[in-house]
């Protein structure tokens, strides 16, 4: 209707399902995250009567947890960044060069 006006539903639409499909992808790396843990939390108790293997599994549950915390956090602040890089697109904050 009015030939100068920039349609910005579509942007918005986009921007929204954008918004959601991080907020799903968090959800999953959050769950995958815990199941990995909880699962070296029983392989870690299962093996706590085995005197030699106990102390590995341990180092392991050590590793494992800070491995897993490092990965989250680095794919939660790219999942963050990709959702800042649409939100300014959305939003005209966005000049190249």
């Amino acid at each position: 209707m009015y030939g100068s006006t920039p349609d910005l539903g579509g942007a918005m639409s986009s921007y929204s399902d954008m918004q959601k499909a991080v907020r799903v992808e968090k959800v999953r790396i959050w769950f995958a995250w815990l199941a990995g843990n909880v699962i070296m939390l029983m392989i870690a108790n299962a093996t706590k009567n085995v005197a030699l293997v106990s102390v590995v599994t341990q180092v392991l549950l050590g590793t494992v947890f800070v491995a897993l915390t490092v990965v989250l956090f680095r794919m939660t602040g790219a999942l963050n960044r990709k959702a800042a890089a649409a939100r300014r697109e959305v939003l005209g904050e966005d000049f190249p060069g």
